[in-house]
């Protein structure tokens, strides 16, 4: 009969859980005192966890959200366009807009040209007797 080694498994597993929160935490300290933003998603590839671990690690998870700065970028005058740059496009846009309409307009009335002349074309070769049939004498 084999040796029950359910202790030592346990002892092992317990040592490896206890080395990956050291490690994370560890992690966490250093990028929040680098003032790093820290999301979840940068502290598991920073501590080698692995997401998943982290949400269900209450106490590091209430640290990252509670004490994560506003990472989003400020905007600033220089970001946005402005005003008239905004009416020139609309002003292009419509210029646009009516040189495409026009261009569909000229398509639409060739096409209906063509249409016409096609149809005239079937309609005069049905009246046309056919070179193959024999005259009637």
């Amino acid at each position: 009969m084999r040796a029950d080694n359910t202790q030592h498994l346990q002892k092992a597993a317990a040592a490896r859980s206890e080395r990956t929160r050291r490690r994370a935490i560890e992690t966490l300290d250093r990028l929040q005192r680098d003032d790093a933003p820290v999301t979840v998603a940068g502290l598991a590839r920073a501590a080698g966890v692995a997401r998943s671990w982290i949400y269900t690690q209450p106490d590091l998870l209430a640290r990252i959200t509670t004490e994560r700065p506003d990472t989003r970028p400020e905007t600033t005058d220089r970001t946005g366009a402005s005003d008239e740059s905004w009416q020139r496009r609309i002003e292009l846009a419509h210029q646009r807009i009516k040189q495409l309409s026009e261009e569909n307009r000229q398509l639409r009335d060739q096409l209906a040209i063509a249409h016409g002349q096609r149809r005239a074309e079937q309609i005069t070769a049905s009246k046309t007797p056919s070179m193959t049939q024999a005259p009637s004498s």
